[in-house]
């Protein structure tokens, strides 16, 4: 028999506001099934990030300077096909501007969502990734 067990959620979050990063990391600080792994300021970090720390899920901010969420979002999912991505932005789902590039995330809300709604997303979203369940031998 196999006992398994669950490991913390591992998270990424990338936005280019200090304020905001500082925000989640203390509200995902105190969640015993989430481990904060990063923090980034845009969408280039997020893929060097997303690299070397293999996050369940990403938060990531669509607006940032140097790269977008848009084109971070598309190489992510390219390297790493089951990191679960958060597109958080400001901007309605609807009034999203033109760009070439579609967005590949799992979950889409916006930066006014209540703090207990965003922790539960992730533990969602993170539960549905294959990552985090470790299986021992005895």
């Amino acid at each position: 028999m196999l006992p398994c067990q669950i490991s913390a959620i591992r998270v990424l979050i990338v936005d280019d506001h200090e304020l905001t990063r500082l925000t989640l990391k203390l509200a995902f600080s105190h969640q015993a099934n989430i481990q904060l792994v990063g923090l980034g300021t845009n969408g280039k970090e997020a893929i060097e990030l997303a690299k070397e720390l293999h996050p369940d899920v990403i938060i990531l901010d669509l607006q940032m300077p140097v790269m977008d969420g848009w084109n971070a979002s598309c190489q992510i999912k390219a390297i790493a096909p089951q990191t679960q991505i958060i597109a958080y932005s400001s901007l309605e789902n609807n009034k999203f501007p033109e760009t070439n590039v579609v967005g590949q995330w799992d979950a889409y809300c916006q930066k006014d969502i209540p703090t207990i709604e965003l922790i539960a997303l992730v533990q969602q979203l993170g539960n549905n990734s294959a990552n985090h369940i470790s299986c021992k031998i005895h």
